[in-house]
């Protein structure tokens, strides 16, 4: 009979623990939004009011998915958050680095439509810890979104120094940086280092697309990069930490493929500045992976 009663005891108080759903009132405080509860996840969001956004052509309202979102479960120190900050361009990076720099993993960032003006971007977030912490994270996320908008017109341009029409990049100068001999054209540089998965019981590597690259064009002083970063599930936020650190701007986040194993992840970025200081940026970076 007593363990009976120690039994349903325990069973009563994990139950109310799981009834007891997120802290909203600490969410509430710290965001400065209300949460809308339902089924044990507190909801914040942001519709993005603040901007216009055309859609081929037809204004589009926040409710049609133009809407930023932070869901919290679990309550205390065993607090989950996944969300999705609705971006203009020129929002992504001090978005990224706010939830970066406050404990928040960045999981995502690509476009939910085509032939939107001015573009949106949706930068998928998460994270574990206290709902406070989290809280926290997430109102910093929204503090630079909305720094960000202080000027009502989305910027056209990353800034930086004005890039030459003519290429006259220094390959050897990159490679001393890299570690690695470059393909060289017209003036540019491109480095390609192989990652290796395997899917449908065959091995795939660089001539597959399983790679990181670099493209490097302009001039030494004043050049420009592109590039791919492939990687494993564990190595994106080294990564993403890296590339910030460095200037870097990262403008998606996505998969490539279905089916593989181990999962690769893939992050494409865009820099501007001194070649050799976007070099250092990259090896940065890929001094992260395993």
């Amino acid at each position: 009979m007593l363990r009976t009663a120690v039994v349903l005891s325990s069973i009563f108080v994990s139950g109310a623990l799981a009834a007891s759903g997120p802290d909203t009132d600490v969410i509430a405080h710290v965001t400065g939004l209300q949460p809308d509860v339902k089924n044990g996840v507190g909801k914040v969001s942001v519709p993005r009011s603040d901007l216009t956004v055309t859609v081929d052509g037809v204004k589009m309202s926040p409710f049609q998915g133009f809407t930023s979102w932070a869901a919290f479960t679990g309550s205390g120190a065993k607090t989950v958050v996944m969300g999705d900050m609705t971006l203009a361009e020129d929002e992504v990076s001090p978005a990224m680095d706010a939830a970066l720099a406050n404990g928040l993993e960045v999981t995502a960032l690509h476009n939910h439509f085509s032939i939107d003006r001015p573009r949106i971007l949706f930068m998928h977030i998460a994270g574990t810890g206290t709902t406070e912490h989290l809280a926290t994270a997430v109102r910093k996320v929204l503090d630079a979104i909305k720094d960000a908008r202080k000027s009502p017109t989305p910027a056209e341009s990353f800034g930086g120094p004005a890039v030459a029409a003519e290429n006259s990049i220094d390959a050897k100068a990159l490679e001393a940086v890299l570690g690695m001999t470059g393909q060289a054209k017209d003036g540019m540089a491109k480095f390609v280092f192989a990652k290796k998965t395997k899917a449908h019981g065959m091995e795939l590597g660089p001539e597959m697309g399983i790679n990181t690259w670099a493209a490097f064009a302009g001039s030494p002083q004043a050049a420009v990069v592109d590039g791919d970063f492939a990687m494993l599930e564990s190595e994106l936020q080294p990564v993403l930490k890296a590339l910030r650190a460095a200037h870097i701007n990262v403008v998606a986040i996505h998969s490539h493929m279905t089916h593989e194993d181990p999962r690769i992840m893939f992050l494409h970025y865009w820099g501007k500045g001194p070649a050799d200081d976007l070099a250092h940026g990259i090896q940065a970076a890929r001094a992260t992976q395993k």
